[in-house]
C-alpha cells in the first residue's frame, strides 16, 4: 500500500443558538478528508461525513467566533477515536490503491469499437 498524506477540512457546523448557558454551541461537524498518494501526485480520494460533538456544561468553552479549523478537527478526531480515524486513512489508501491498480474495469462495448 502506498503512502499518503491526509488533509482534514471542516465544511460546515450545526449549532444550537443557546445551550448550557452558552451561545452558538456546535453539535455536529461536517468534515472531509483528502488522502493524496505521495508516489503519484495525480491520485487522491475524498471521504465526507459528519461527527457529533458534545459540549458539557461547566467545561471550558470556546466562543464560535474564536473557533479554528485545527481546534474543530481535533474535536472531530477525538470524538471519532483513533480506531475510526485510522479506518478513514485505510479507506482512503484502499481507494487510492484501487485507482492505481484497479481490480475492476469497465471495458468499451466490443461492437462500438473502432475496429468493427
Amino acid at each position: 500500500m502506498a503512502q499518503s498524506t491526509y488533509t482534514w477540512q471542516i465544511n460546515a457546523m450545526d449549532s444550537y443558538p443557546t445551550h448550557n448557558n452558552q451561545s452558538d454551541v456546535v453539535f455536529t461537524v461536517h468534515w472531509g478528508c483528502v488522502g493524496a498518494n505521495t508516489a503519484n501526485a495525480n491520485v487522491s480520494s475524498y471521504i465526507y461525513s459528519t461527527q457529533s460533538v458534545v459540549y458539557e456544561a461547566n467545561t471550558p468553552f470556546t466562543p464560535y467566533a474564536n473557533l479554528t479549523s485545527n481546534l474543530v478537527i481535533g474535536w472531530v478526531q477525538s470524538a471519532m477515536g483513533p480506531d475510526a480515524v485510522n479506518a478513514v486513512y485505510a479507506a482512503l489508501d484502499t481507494r487510492n490503491d484501487n485507482i492505481i491498480n484497479p481490480t475492476q474495469v469497465m471495458l468499451p462495448l466490443p461492437w462500438n469499437s473502432a475496429n468493427t
